[in-house]
């Protein structure tokens, strides 16, 4: 059977199907991922200018651009000195298929957490998608693959069958689970909807249009023997099944679902060319990643989540308060006190209202081509302070790339394998149990001078920074700044006088 062309081969199915067609034109498509399907794939398969109808697919969507460009700016695909500013510059820098796809899998995944469904078990199937995503994109990374994104996308797809009926046919899904019991509804599925469940898949898959490649991507494979030759459609067909059905047994947090995630591995990572190991590394690294961003999983434990939500907003808030306090402590004593104090009282702020695990201040001695770090704040940074030390001339990592383009960075993850040549050897062996860190380079009249650096341990919730945050900290850059300017013109007008 050819899943890019199933038509169902009974009555009852093909009854089935326009059943669902029907109820999916009366709620609209899940909820409206058809639609955005169609523009992405459009622009994919386009014969002229399809790089440029890409970007103003994607630019059409305000939401997706946002992502597409953090994404493209994230230690994944970054090559620091050629920072993606443009969805134009994206689609050259990671190439057509990749953003297409990388599109794809964020609009999904959109509109999966967008939707309200009616039942528990659609919402549950919606959220074994998103997770089946993280698995195969951590897999594929990890093996060293080139289409990790149509890797999300397949594995979220694999189960599109289960999604359909539960979130339109819930009558159905329920007489699927009285027939057998719930977890049997594949067995009943034959008999009761006249086609298996990943036949509604590939159905509606050819309804929508994906074209060939994702459908087979999509499709139940089971693990292929050592002397069997794997094509590249089976690779991502074997890499699909088992994400998603380790996307199942996650979900759930247990002991009997982590024993079924340790049989898949060993049954699959030969496929896939890689060793088992390697790949529940690479299943943990999602399992962390879906605990912050599922909802109802037990996997994500909603009820602590919920309640860590609430404390870290008040905890945001409070340290909001104190940047601004010490901003305009800056304020006041920018004519008085010199850049070391000032950088000492912004430094402080920094480290109370971020909450950071350690601060450190970085000053450049350009006499000995050397940056160096001169306060430290924090458990054991004070230690540590002497082999904190590098020279001034550029090289390819984010302290440099943060110093020569004058932006404040923040590393949300810097433990990323592919962000880890952009990590110099001096912070390796010093500040390395940071999981995200910020950078403020700091300059006067154009060269850099130093840097304030704060970070965050694994003590510490998933951080991200907010627009709110991200004024605040280059309100008192500016300050900085202007600190270190004042005294250097000061410096030339008594050397004037002199």
């Amino acid at each position: 059977m050819n899943p890019g062309h199933y038509t169902a081969a009974t009555q009852l199915g093909r009854n089935t199907l326009e059943l669902l067609w029907s109820r999916t034109r009366q709620q609209g498509d899940m909820p409206g991922f058809a639609k955005a399907i169609s523009a992405i794939l459009g622009a994919m398969r386009g014969e002229d200018d399809h790089a440029f109808d890409m970007t103003q697919t994607v630019l059409s969507d305000p939401v997706l651009t946002h992502k597409v460009l953090r994404l493209a700016n994230s230690g994944m695909y970054s090559a620091f000195g050629q920072r993606v500013n443009t969805v134009s510059k994206a689609v050259l820098v990671l190439g057509l298929d990749a953003i297409g796809h990388l599109a794809l899998g964020l609009k999904l995944i959109e509109e999966l957490s967008q939707a309200r469904p009616d039942s528990v078990s659609a919402h549950a199937e919606m959220e074994k998608a998103v997770l089946a995503g993280m698995v195969a994109q951590q897999v594929a990374t990890s093996a060293g693959s080139l289409q990790a994104e149509q890797a999300v996308v397949c594995s979220m797809l694999h189960t599109l069958g289960r999604m359909m009926v539960t979130f339109y046919m819930a009558d159905y899904w329920a007489r699927l689970q009285a027939h057998d019991g719930p977890g049997n509804e594949a067995a009943a599925a034959p008999e009761i909807l006249g086609l298996s469940l990943p036949e509604v898949g590939y159905a509606t898959a050819a309804h929508w249009g994906l074209p060939q490649h994702l459908i087979d991507g999509m499709r139940p494979l089971a693990p292929m023997q050592a002397d069997e030759v794997v094509s590249s459609s089976d690779w991502m067909a074997g890499l699909s099944t088992m994400a998603a059905r380790c996307a199942d047994s996650l979900w759930h947090d247990d002991a009997n679902g982590a024993a079924e995630v340790h049989a898949l591995i060993d049954d699959y990572a030969g496929m896939l060319g890689m060793q088992p190991e390697a790949v529940l590394e690479a299943v943990e690294k999602a399992k962390v990643m879906a605990a912050a961003d599922l909802t109802i999983a037990p996997l994500s434990k909603p009820m602590e989540r919920r309640a860590r939500q609430l404390a870290s907003t008040r905890l945001r808030a409070e340290g909001n308060r104190i940047l601004l306090d010490g901003l305009a402590d800056l304020r006041g004593a920018i004519g008085t006190a010199n850049p070391g104090q000032m950088v000492s009282m912004a430094l402080e702020t920094l480290h109370q209202g971020f909450d950071f695990s350690r601060s450190v201040a970085f000053a450049r001695n350009h006499k000995e081509q050397l940056y160096s770090a001169r306060i430290c704040m924090g458990e054991g940074a004070a230690e540590l302070q002497d082999l904190m030390v590098f020279g001034d001339v550029y090289e390819p990592n984010v302290f440099h790339a943060a110093l020569s383009s004058d932006r404040v960075i923040f590393i949300d993850n810097a433990r990323d394998p592919k962000f880890a040549a952009k990590l110099p050897p001096w912070w390796n062996s010093t500040l390395s149990e940071a999981r995200s860190f910020v950078v403020l380079p700091l300059s006067a009249n154009g060269h850099p001078t130093g840097f304030l650096y704060g970070d965050w341990d694994d003590s510490f919730p998933p951080i991200q920074l907010n627009q709110t945050e991200f004024n605040l900290i280059n309100d008192i850059r500016t300050l900085l700044v202007q600190s270190v300017e004042m005294r250097h013109q000061q410096e030339l007008a008594a050397n004037k006088v002199a």
